[in-house]
């Protein structure tokens, strides 16, 4: 490991090896659940964007990708509570199995915005795969269908998370002691 690369001292400590394992065992769970069907899978931008490449990659099934981008936090570390769609989607989704990617679900209130943004396309399945979930700062009650790690209400970076916009690429997930 780099000496740039050094964990916090917080509640939160979740090495590469434990993210990767985590998201084989999604991969093979989604393969399982969408057996004969080809999935597509939504990238949200742009905490998601390492999870959902290793996701893709895990998933053993014909599928399809695309991204978009919304914003509720800026470069602060408390959600405004304000969504605002910044890059839509290139792929139509009538009639397709939709996954939706996300980095972390805390208060809920992005992914309920996603999830009803969504159905208004008319999928013919839409999950969720989050590779963390805050429970505790739930807002809005929102499905998980698979999950990677439930975690503490902690401010957490790394593995795609980011402090204003750096840090997006170290290995593991961390946080800093309150």
């Amino acid at each position: 490991m780099s000496t740039h690369f050094k964990p916090g001292n917080g509640s939160v400590q979740i090495s590469a090896e434990e993210i990767q394992a985590r998201i084989r065992e999604l991969g093979q769970q989604i393969t399982q659940d969408y057996a004969g069907k080809e999935p597509h899978l939504i990238c949200v931008l742009n905490g998601a964007f390492l999870f959902h490449a290793d996701l893709v990659r895990a998933v053993e099934l014909p599928l399809t990708v695309d991204f978009l981008a919304v914003s509720s936090y800026g470069n602060a570390k408390q959600s405004s509570g304000e969504v605002k769609l910044i890059k839509d989607l290139n792929l139509p989704l009538s009639n397709r199995h939709v996954i939706l990617v996300e980095d972390i679900v805390d208060t809920g209130i992005t992914m309920s915005y996603l999830l009803h943004y969504l159905q208004g396309r008319q999928p013919a399945s839409l999950k969720v795969a989050a590779l963390l979930s805050k429970p505790s700062r739930r807002k809005t009650e929102v499905p998980v269908d698979y999950l990677g790690f439930t975690i503490p209400d902690a401010f957490v970076y790394g593995y795609g998370l980011d402090r204003s916009q750096f840090d997006r690429n170290v290995p593991f997930i961390t946080s800093q002691a309150d």
